[in-house]
């Protein structure tokens, strides 16, 4: 009587696994698939592969004058040469200390929440939201402690631009929350009023909003008193953005199963306690990626502030741009602002990613 003894189980198919076995699977699983791949692999070669050559393989990369841009690639010493001006904007040279300690501050603030075994995220985060934005200023404005008074005039370049964003974040979300409870307030007073709000500031662009901040906005205030530029800008930028992101935290509201209201009601919890421990961390962790791109919408949007005198990382590369010392570089000033904004924006959406994956319950399907 023969036993039966199997075989050792076959490798898999050499054409199945991987990079050809991925290729078949995702690029040429089909004749349609096939095509769009092959015309995809073909805009890149014309659009990507000369982009590379421009920016990296044919660029220069030292000197100080036109002179040293003798190749037909990137001029990148023309980005050297105004660093510190597309960082800095105005501020004088000798105080740029402070900036870098400012800026320091807030990568020392931000940089421990991307990484899980820090153990005091909650503390950082409360600090960074109420105690930096009050330190960073008066370190920057000075004024105070023997440090030198710096007028708003001089601020700008990449510096303002996070201000502008990091006060406009930090401000635009409670009150957007605000909002968004009051839109949904049983109170007529209240819901009238925050609905008008909501619906005035949507329905005028932004740049309208800024200025109607500079030049109107000192008209309606008690003669003697004046608010700096920047300031009326960021009030602008705040109450429009709030506007939005009232929107988004009201989706997310309404998302909340009636179930969770009442079980809070149930528990003999008031209406703020209900809101605070049941209702609104469940409805944010639900919105986190409309906050997040109503953050990234604002970030960006801060290049408009060009148009009432100040200057942030964009308008300083303009007016670099303008010198006809280094002659055509709009190309090496542009670029470099855009990565400017891409660097932070990107930063920002994929900590929301992962917020969102440490956060996930299984409310998704």
């Amino acid at each position: 009587m023969s036993t039966f003894t199997p075989l050792p189980d076959l490798p898999a198919p050499s054409s199945s696994k991987g990079v050809v076995g991925w290729m078949k699977a995702n690029l040429f699983s089909s004749p349609a698939n096939s095509v769009l791949s092959i015309f995809a692999g073909y805009i890149i070669y014309i659009s990507v592969i000369p982009a590379l050559n421009w920016a990296i393989f044919s660029a220069d990369w030292v000197g100080l004058t036109q002179d040293a841009c003798n190749r037909n690639g990137a001029c990148w010493p023309f980005v050297a040469s105004r660093l510190d001006f597309f960082i800095y904007g105005f501020y004088p040279a000798e105080l740029y200390w402070r900036l870098d300690l400012a800026f320091l501050l807030l990568a020392l603030s931000f940089g421990p929440q991307f990484f899980e075994a820090f153990p005091y995220k909650m503390k950082l985060a409360v600090f960074s939201l109420t105690g930096l934005p009050i330190i960073c200023f008066f370190l920057v404005a000075g004024g105070i402690f023997g440090l030198e008074d710096v007028p708003t005039e001089k601020w700008g370049g990449l510096s303002l631009t996070l201000l502008l964003a990091y006060v406009g974040i930090v401000a635009a979300l409670p009150i957007g929350v605000i909002l968004a409870l009051g839109r949904r307030s049983e109170m007529p007073v209240i819901r009238t009023f925050c609905i008008c709000f909501i619906e005035l500031w949507r329905g005028v662009p932004l740049i309208s909003v800024l200025f109607m901040a500079s030049v109107m906005l000192p008209l309606f205030l008690p003669e003697g008193i004046n608010f700096d530029k920047l300031l009326r800008a960021l009030i602008g930028i705040t109450m429009f953005q709030s506007a939005y992101m009232a929107e988004v935290i009201r989706g997310g509201l309404q998302a909340i199963p009636s179930g969770q209201y009442e079980a809070a009601k149930a528990m003999g919890l008031n209406y703020w306690k209900m809101m605070r421990l049941v209702v609104l961390p469940q409805a944010l962790k639900l919105v986190i990626p409309g906050i997040v791109n109503t953050f990234i919408a604002l970030f960006k949007d801060t290049t408009l502030v060009l148009i009432i005198g100040l200057f942030d990382v964009l308008a300083t590369v303009q007016s670099a741009i303008q010198d006809p010392k280094w002659g055509k570089v709009e190309a090496e000033g542009y670029v470099f602002a855009a990565a400017c904004f891409w660097v932070f924006c990107f930063s920002m959406s994929r900590y929301s990613q992962k917020l969102e994956r440490k956060l996930h319950r299984g409310h998704k399907r």
